[in-house]
């Protein structure tokens, strides 16, 4: 039996990364970038807030309170631990400046900015198909689809 180098191993294992397989880690990091909430944190951190796709979006630092402001509905808890996950998977930098009060600012790693890419385009299709989905949503209600 031949030993590996450790390189040689993590290099076999990301091989056989496959989501389809119930022990996969990968499921794990589908299920946490498929969340609406880190989608919306993701577009915001990218520049996306205004949904204008005419102009082109510049990545930026936030702060909390301006997240918090700007995706509405989400509890101070779930920004937290949503903020905190991304940090922890890398997808996010968390700046503390020591100023009274301190100042935390959040911002978009390359590798967060590459998952960005990819959500920008998941909110705006669902932007720009709402109402298909919506009329196909009342037509299966109601028996007539």
């Amino acid at each position: 039996m031949t030993t590996k180098t450790a390189g040689e191993q993590r290099a076999r294992a990301k091989q056989q990364y496959n989501a389809f397989f119930a022990q996969c880690p990968s499921r794990q990091l589908l299920d946490r970038v498929s969340d609406k909430w880190v989608v919306l944190l993701l577009c915001a951190l990218g520049g996306d807030a205004t949904g204008d796709a005419a102009t082109a979006p510049k990545p930026r630092a936030m702060r909390y309170s301006e997240l918090s402001r700007l995706l509405a509905g989400v509890s101070q808890k779930m920004l937290t631990q949503t903020l905190r996950n991304l940090e922890r998977d890398g997808l996010l930098t968390r700046t503390v400046t020591p100023t009274v009060p301190v100042t935390v600012c959040y911002e978009l790693t390359a590798l967060g900015l590459s998952l960005y890419e990819m959500s920008r385009g998941v909110r705006s299709w669902a932007q720009s198909h709402m109402d298909e989905v919506l009329a196909h949503r009342a037509g299966h209600d109601d028996g007539t689809a």
